[in-house]
């Protein structure tokens, strides 16, 4: 059977054929996307003439190793096609959560800045719906007075845990903010997306409402267990 990783690497490589000369393309951050970006940064090295706009500092290094010519977000009007990951992908409306990793705003901006985002992701991380109950949502928080912000998310129901580094230090985004791991009580994905929209002190958090166009996702085929399949959802409302 493919493994989780063997998973990812087949659907960053159909992502990575969906980029054409002249592009403009953001790239995403964390495992999956490092993946796409690698894929790309190969075709890059055949010839293929495109442009990045990475999210994370990492992804901006990742790619200047790999020879892709970097722009900043500042620097373009709009990008054509972004790849990312996603944590988590609600199967019938491609909402998503997005973030563990650690890149929720900057990957956010891009996103908003794209005519197509698409996902990519392994079959694992495909849901009938996101549970906001069950799965944190990372919320970027100022650092300033962040324990009153936490105090506002405690008030709307939210069980939270800052997210800390290996050496149980405050993590700390690209952009210097913290991130709380929230859970929410059984509220849909919607509901808490405009919940947090409305508290003074968050930054950003990884609900992805209707940005998604499309997500390709790879599972195995069920038949040959060596190999792996392709899926494209898109959303059907």
């Amino acid at each position: 059977m493919p493994t989780q990783d063997e998973l990812k690497a087949v659907a960053a490589n159909e992502a990575a054929r969906l980029v054409a000369d002249g592009m403009i393309v953001g790239l995403g951050s964390g495992s999956t996307a490092s993946l796409a970006v690698e894929a790309i940064g190969r075709r890059v090295a055949e010839g293929l003439s495109i442009t990045g706009v990475p999210t994370s500092q990492k992804t901006a290094e990742l790619a200047s190793r790999l020879h892709i010519p970097l722009l900043t977000l500042d620097e373009c009007d709009e990008i054509d096609v972004t790849i990312d990951g996603a944590d988590e992908v609600e199967r019938d409306t491609l909402n998503v959560i997005k973030g563990r990793g650690g890149a929720l705003l900057r990957e956010k901006l891009v996103a908003s800045a794209t005519r197509k985002l698409v996902l990519i992701v392994d079959e694992s991380k495909v849901v009938d719906r996101l549970c906001p109950e069950e799965q944190a949502i990372p919320v970027e928080i100022e650092r300033f007075g962040w324990r009153g912000t936490a105090g506002r998310l405690t008030a709307l129901g939210a069980k939270w845990t800052q997210r800390m580094t290996n050496d149980r230090q405050p993590f700390v985004t690209d952009g210097g903010h913290f991130i709380l791991d929230c859970t929410f009580p059984p509220f849909d994905a919607v509901e808490v997306d405009r919940l947090l929209n409305n508290v003074v002190g968050v930054v950003e958090h990884g609900l992805f409402i209707g940005m998604a166009k499309e997500v390709i996702v790879a599972r195995n085929n069920g038949q040959d267990t060596t190999k792996s399949e392709i899926l494209h959802l898109r959303p059907s409302r």
